[in-house]
């Protein structure tokens, strides 16, 4: 079976992710198209609109012939482990062979070269990178800048949209553990990634989000599918909860506590321990903690794993131990042979409880993170934390 991977939040689903879903099946020839898609916490640091089980049968409804959880370890990191995470999980399934995803850019050979050029990085890069660092700016913006004054401005050029970013970081992570998995990038139609104009037919999820917040129905209709709509008008989460929440984490914890969170460092956690005693509303210290050199989706991360007590020790150890795959959701007329294909892989696939026993170690500890995950996006939500066997779908 030839498989077409997606990695994904769909937060929500929209008609973007359905013209990448109907380019990704034509384009890439393949007999099945597997989700890689984030559970209740998405990358951006927040709970997400609605919950995973939902969200999967919407793209299985969609499209989707499967639907795999990435777990919240990986869910909630920065785009090289957001990437290297998902990637290895895909990597697992014997048949995987291509990965798509949206990009500003639609060629090929751009990204398998500005993934070379990051992945190689000689001294030079390293040592010019390290004095942007230290002037202050972003991982990102420093990196374009030391690529640029290096010689290599056509990846300096790719960087510069996050579609793109993620699609290199895709292929990097392609690299990393072998894998002969083709990339597909397929341009992007409409709003850009964080545009936040409503458009009449292919708006952003950070739009839509607002929209359904705002009561648009007529407008958000007009860009997600009927299926998505009806859920989004009578089930979405606003997050509210979650943010008081994350503040609490931010003032219980130690300086020290937090330092040991992923990307918590150069003195990051004496800020935001700092601007939380003074700033008990969420939006109020996400906006004074943001600086040029650390991002608002940074801070919001660090804060979410912080109440989740995922650690950056977690993560890296879930980069290196055998996993499982969590199959959220499957095309029912297909269940039969995509589990089966599934139940192939290097990692256990995890449909029911009864297969929870096959867990251990980190796989295990991962798994939990995942749980916990569930139940407080149920407090958050006032509703019992989501199932934990795999929806059919019709």
């Amino acid at each position: 079976m030839k498989i077409c991977g997606i990695i994904c939040e769909y937060n929500p689903f929209h008609n973007g992710h359905a013209y990448l879903m109907e380019h990704a099946k034509a384009e890439s020839g393949c007999d099945a198209l597997v989700c890689m898609m984030s559970g209740n916490f998405t990358q951006r640091g927040e709970a997400a609109v609605l919950d995973k089980y939902t969200r999967a049968g919407h793209a299985v409804l969609a499209g989707a012939d499967a639907v795999v959880e990435l777990p919240t370890v990986f869910a909630l990191s920065p785009a090289e482990i957001f990437a290297k995470g998902a990637v290895r999980l895909l990597n697992a399934i014997p048949g995987f062979e291509t990965l798509a995803f949206g990009s500003e850019e639609a060629d090929r050979e751009r990204f398998l070269s500005a993934a070379k050029t990051t992945s190689e990085e000689s001294r030079g890069f390293r040592r010019v990178l390290k004095l942007h660092l230290k002037a202050g700016k972003s991982f990102t913006r420093a990196r374009s800048d030391a690529l640029i004054e290096t010689g290599s401005g056509d990846a300096a050029a790719l960087l510069q949209s996050p579609n793109n970013i993620l699609g290199v970081e895709y292929q990097k992570a392609l690299f990393a553990c072998g894998s002969l998995a083709a990339i597909l990038p397929v341009k992007r139609t409409g709003a850009g990634y964080s545009d936040a104009e409503l458009y009449k037919n292919f708006s952003s999820a950070t739009a839509i989000r607002s929209a359904v917040l705002e009561g648009k129905e007529r407008a958000v209709r007009k860009n997600v599918p009927e299926f998505v709509a009806d859920d989004l008008f009578t089930s979405a989460t606003d997050g509210a909860a979650f943010k008081q929440i994350a503040v609490y984490a931010a003032l219980t914890q130690s300086a020290e506590q937090l330092a040991r969170t992923l990307d918590c460092s150069e003195g990051l956690e004496n800020r935001i321990k700092a601007l939380a005693k003074d700033n008990p509303d969420y939006d109020v210290l996400i906006e004074k903690a943001t600086t040029k050199r650390y991002i608002s989706s940074r801070i919001r991360r660090i804060l979410a794993a912080a109440a989740l007590g995922i650690t950056e020790e977690l993560v890296r150890k879930a980069l290196r131990a055998p996993l499982y795959l969590k199959v959220l959701a499957v095309k029912n007329s297909r269940a039969d042979e995509m589990l089966a294909e599934l139940c192939r892989a290097a990692f256990p696939a995890i449909t029911r409880k009864g297969d929870l026993s096959r867990l251990s170690g980190a796989a295990k500890e991962v798994y939990e993170k995942d749980v916990l995950a569930a139940d407080l996006y149920g407090l958050i939500a006032g509703k019992p934390a989501s199932r934990s066997q795999t929806l059919f779908i019709q």
